[in-house]
């Protein structure tokens, strides 16, 4: 008889107690037995974000298609909760079956911001789980780490056991199997840590040193033993038609920050921004067949009750068959009465066209996510948007009925200067004139409205930027400054309005993006003077990582403020991801040139992600 690892005293005392007694529709419930697998699958964030998370869906669905495995899931317990667990001694539990995370096999938690690098200690604490590995014993789960922050796994690397670097599908099984076959022979945990090794993709970092200069950079980084591998590449799924997909998601019974369902398209981006992470990890380009995505579509519909459908993928504009595939969504969703969200479309006539047909008569904003405010700083970044497509995409928005639009920017870019800055206050402002000039006056349904985000811009691990400097907090204050003194002068300031956002959150994203092992000291004696749920403002607490910094006699500064040799040893230097290292310098080069390069659909660049054999628009193989 399953019971709840709560008692209703404590569930009536917590905010949104349905966060923590799972059955929710769709959820997977099997029968235990001595030989069964248990793999507990982690978002250490709260519940609602947790369950908008494709990725844990995609492993969710594939471990519980395996007759030997039962996966399950836990989430991060919001502060209330943590207070009573701790007060209480109650270990963190699974949701589908509330057994203690401690008694699985494997603990895997996605890596999906670096700010919710304390929330990983918080869930190996509750759990009763040692936080450093070196101190593990043969009782504990494995704990594995996977998604996009683990293509620099340094900051964290004490922690974890073991990674799992590239995309889940491949992979996963093999290492279950060798799992299985050493625990049937008694192997102890280091050795089943050793041979895990030899496992394409997975990377244990007990099995690994770092020598560092006099400077503070790397010297050498190596492998303890001879029989594994000294780079760890990436896993592709070559095949998105015939592998794993979730029809049937779990639905929670309460809002989920992205209520609706999600039909991933393709992988991978053509476009070669040279700031965009997710641009290179994801390649090579790889496309869903329409059949099958109309397939998907319509089981998604038929195992939920979610009115909206949302077509994900970094850049959904440049699936090559999304006429047709739109063509059948509009008719079988409006059958449905289920609406289609389209983020990541270019602004252009068949993108309004199109938004027409699938949107209500109200009209939402539109986002247009310019980068800089100039047009040489947009070269400088390989954007691909000039200033005529951006106000020629506006035009044809204000035709259509929009009076709405949001613009995204980023400040301290490589060679950015004020003129560039002030440009994001004389862009807004030619967008805003726009408006008065194609709308006559009684049509107009109030003033037009123009909403300008910054963002800063933190070098990220496989970009060209990776050797850039990173501002200093006092000069991201400064640039945004800049930035909103520009927008006041501008003729049409009434109709723009400026965020911009948090400077503290990003100096700290700066050093874990690109942090070394040291870093992981830093985040300990953060967590222990009670540093968690990072990502949200009412819980953020700086002081108390300046002083960890101080205290574990680390100058932050190294890892943001200095522009990197390009001969330095990277500490990702020993992942790779097809896409090689000698085609993000040229493009770092280039950048610094302000020359652009063209999109993947034009002409191959030759990045090296060829080697994988699967991408649409790898010519060059």
């Amino acid at each position: 008889m399953r019971e709840l690892a709560l008692s209703d005293d404590i569930l009536m005392q917590i905010e949104k107690p349905a966060r923590y007694i799972g059955l929710e529709i769709n959820s997977i419930m099997k029968d235990i037995t001595p030989d069964t697998l248990r793999f507990c699958m982690c978002f250490p964030d709260v519940y609602e974000i947790g369950m908008s998370h494709l990725g844990i869906q995609i492993l969710y669905d594939m471990f519980n298609s395996f007759e030997d495995t039962y996966c399950e899931r836990v989430y991060s317990p919001w502060p209330d909760l943590d207070k009573i667990m701790r007060e209480k001694d109650i270990p963190l539990f699974a949701l589908e079956s509330q057994d203690p995370v401690k008694d699985f096999d494997f603990l895997g938690i996605t890596l999906q911001y670096e700010m919710c690098y304390t929330n990983i200690l918080q869930i190996l604490d509750l759990a009763k789980i040692p936080i450093f590995s070196k101190d593990r014993t043969e009782d504990d789960p494995i704990v594995i780490g996977g998604g996009p922050c683990s293509y620099n796994p340094e900051p964290i690397a004490e922690f974890f056991d073991m990674f799992y670097i590239g995309e889940g599908e491949t992979r996963y099984r093999e290492l279950l199997d060798l799992y299985k076959e050493d625990k049937k022979n008694g192997v102890s945990r280091a050795d089943f840590l050793h041979h895990a090794a030899k496992v394409p993709g997975i990377y244990v970092p007990s099995l690994y040193d770092v020598e560092y200069n006099e400077d503070g950079t790397i010297k050498r980084f190596f492998p303890l033993f001879d029989d594994i591998p000294t780079t760890i590449r990436k896993e592709v799924e070559e095949d998105l038609n015939h592998t794993y997909y979730p029809t049937k998601p779990v639905i929670p019974f309460i809002k989920a920050t992205q209520d609706r369902l999600t039909l991933e398209i393709m992988r991978g981006c053509t476009r070669g921004c040279r700031f965009c992470q997710a641009g290179q990890l994801y390649r090579p380009i790889r496309e869903r067949d329409i059949e099958v995505l109309k397939k998907y579509a319509i089981e998604l519909m038929d195992n939920t009750g979610h009115e909206e459908i949302c077509l994900s993928s970094l850049s959904s504009s440049d699936y090559t068959g999304l006429y047709d595939l739109l063509g059948f969504l509009i008719d079988e969703c409006n059958k449905r009465k289920v609406n289609i969200s389209l983020p990541s479309l270019r602004i252009d006539s068949f993108s309004l066209d199109v938004m027409n047909k699938v949107q209500d008569v109200k009209k939402t904003s539109l986002t247009f996510a310019a980068e800089a405010g100039s047009q040489r700083l947009r070269n400088v970044i390989n954007k691909g948007l000039t200033e005529e497509v951006i106000l020629g995409g506006a035009k044809l928005a204000f035709e259509g009925g929009w009076n709405k639009v949001k613009f995204y920017f980023m400040l301290g870019l490589p060679t950015e200067t004020n003129e560039d800055i002030e440009g994001i206050g004389e862009l807004c402002n030619k967008v805003a004139a726009v408006y008065y000039e194609t709308v006559p006056k009684s049509e107009r349904n109030g003033r037009v409205s123009i909403t300008a985000s910054t963002s800063f811009f933190i070098p990220k691990p496989f970009t060209a930027f990776q050797w850039s400097r990173m501002c200093s907090l006092e000069e991201f204050r400064d640039k945004a400054f800049t930035t909103r003194q520009g927008i006041i002068k501008t003729l049409n300031q009434k109709s723009i309005k400026y965020i911009w956002h948090d400077t503290d959150v990003s100096v700290l994203e700066g050093i874990f993006a690109r942090g070394d092992r040291k870093v992981s000291k830093a985040i300990y004696k953060a967590y222990q003077k009670g540093s968690f749920f990072d990502a949200w403002n009412e819980f953020f607490i700086f002081q108390n990582w300046l002083d960890s910094f101080e205290e574990c006699g680390i100058d932050y500064k190294f890892y943001i403020d200095r522009e990197r040799d390009l001969a330095e040893i990277l500490p990702w230097d020993f992942i790779d991801i097809g896409v090689t290292k000698n085609f993000l310098k040229k493009e770092y080069l280039k950048a610094q040139r302000g020359e652009t390069t063209v999109n993947c659909k034009e002409k191959c660049q030759m990045c090296g992600a060829s080697v994988y054999g699967s991408g649409k628009f790898c010519f060059y193989k």
